[in-house]
């Protein structure tokens, strides 16, 4: 699994006012083969899976407290 030092750019959704998914497909879209994205989010995002193996992205998940979620995304 990654780590947070790992990790290129990182997305923190609680932070985000309104629906992230726009922020997140931006932070996607910016990264280059062999960097991962973190995402962290306030519960486990599981609809946002199929959209990051339909775009080719793999992920790892992991919940570090009852309210935050890591979600370590690379381009596959």
């Amino acid at each position: 699994m990654a780590t947070t030092a790992d990790t290129d750019a990182r997305l923190d959704a609680r932070e985000i006012d309104g629906e992230p998914f726009s922020d997140i497909v931006a932070e996607l879209e910016a990264l280059d083969d062999g960097e991962t994205l973190l995402l962290v989010n306030s519960f486990e995002p599981e609809p946002l899976y199929d959209v990051l193996a339909d775009r080719g992205f793999a992920y790892e998940t992991e919940q570090v407290a009852a309210d935050e979620w890591r979600v370590y995304i690379t381009p596959e």
